[in-house]
C-alpha cells in the first residue's frame, strides 16, 4: 500500500491539507470535497471557484490515494442524490407481529458456487438491463471514472467476500468500445488492486474489439469508429451478459437455495400461525 513517503507536497500545499483535515474533523458527519473547498474559499485560501478543479481536487485526490498524513480514500463522502428515508415503521405491536409472521427466509446464494462473481459496468443508465438479465449478483455501475471513496469501498467489499466465501473472485466488466471505455476500468483497477488485500480476476466481457461486427453495432454518432454499450439491442445484450455469466455461475445452485428458502419460510409461517 502506498504511504505518504511517496507524496511530498510543497509547504503551502501541506498547510492547505492540514487546514482541510481540521475542517473534516470539525463536524460529526462525513463531508464532501466540494464542502471542504467552499470552506477554504470562504477563509480566503483560494481566490475563486475555478481553483476547485484545477488545483484543489488534484491535490486532495493525491493526498487521499497516497495516505498523506491522516488522509485516506474514505476520509470524504461521495456526492450523492440518494434519498435518506426516515420516519417509517409499524403503527403498533400488533402490526409488527403480523409482519413478523409474513417474514420470508433469505439465504446467502454464494456458498455453494464455485466462484464469487460481481458485475461492473460503465453505462449506469442501463442498470435496469443488468438487473433484468442477472440474479443474485452484485452490480456496480461506474458511469465514468469512479470516485476515490467508491473504489475504496469496492476494495474492502472484495476483501469481505474473499474472507466469507474462500472461492475465486471473478469480476465481469461491461463498457463502451472507445478509448475512454477501455481506460476507465484499467485506471480504477490500479487503485482497487492496491487497496484490496484479496486476489481477484478481472475479465472485460464486452464490448471488446470484434463485438461491433458480431452484433452489427452502429457507430457512436458523435465519435465515428467508436461504439457504445447502449447500441446493443435487447437480444444482443442478453446473449452477451447471460452467456458470460453462465461460464462462472451455476443457476442450478441458485435454484436449490431458492427452494430451500421457500421450504424454511413455509415451516416458519406454519409455526407462527400455531404458536
Amino acid at each position: 500500500m502506498s504511504t505518504s513517503e511517496t507524496y511530498k507536497p510543497r509547504p503551502e500545499a501541506v498547510a492547505i491539507l492540514d487546514r482541510a483535515y481540521e475542517l473534516v474533523q470539525s463536524v460529526p458527519y462525513a463531508v464532501t470535497a466540494r464542502w471542504l473547498f467552499y470552506g477554504l474559499l470562504q477563509e480566503g485560501t483560494y481566490p475563486d471557484k475555478d481553483s476547485y478543479k484545477s488545483k484543489f481536487l488534484p491535490m486532495l485526490s493525491k493526498a487521499r490515494k497516497l495516505f498523506f498524513k491522516d488522509w485516506r480514500p474514505d476520509t470524504l463522502a461521495d456526492d450523492t442524490r440518494a434519498p435518506v428515508v426516515r420516519g417509517d415503521g409499524f403503527s403498533d405491536e400488533k402490526e409488527w407481529l403480523e409482519a413478523v409472521g409474513r417474514a420470508r427466509c433469505k439465504l446467502d446464494k454464494w456458498y455453494d458456487q464455485e466462484n464469487y462473481v460481481e458485475i461492473w459496468f460503465e453505462a449506469k443508465a442501463m442498470r435496469g438491463q443488468f438487473e433484468h438479465f442477472t440474479r443474485h449478483i452484485t452490480l456496480r455501475p461506474f458511469g465514468g471514472d469512479p470516485s476515490i471513496d467508491y473504489k475504496w469501498q469496492i476494495a474492502k467489499k472484495l476483501e469481505e467476500a474473499a474472507e466469507c466465501y474462500e472461492n475465486p473472485i471473478i469480476i465481469l466488466y461491461f463498457g463502451d468500445l472507445d478509448p475512454k471505455g477501455m481506460t476507465i476500468p484499467e485506471s480504477a483497477l490500479t487503485d482497487i488492486r492496491e487497496w484490496c488485500n484479496a486476489d481477484f480476476q478481472f475479465i472485460r466481457a464486452g464490448l471488446n474489439p470484434g463485438d461491433e461486427v458480431k452484433y452489427n453495432l452502429p457507430e457512436n454518432p458523435d465519435k465515428p469508429g467508436m461504439y457504445q454499450w447502449e447500441a446493443l439491442g435487447h437480444a444482443a445484450a442478453e446473449e452477451l451478459i447471460t452467456g458470460t455469466v453462465s461460464q462462472f455461475v451455476s443457476h442450478g445452485y441458485f435454484a436449490n437455495v431458492e427452494q430451500e428458502e421457500v421450504e424454511i419460510t413455509e415451516r416458519f409461517q406454519l409455526f407462527w400461525r400455531q404458536r
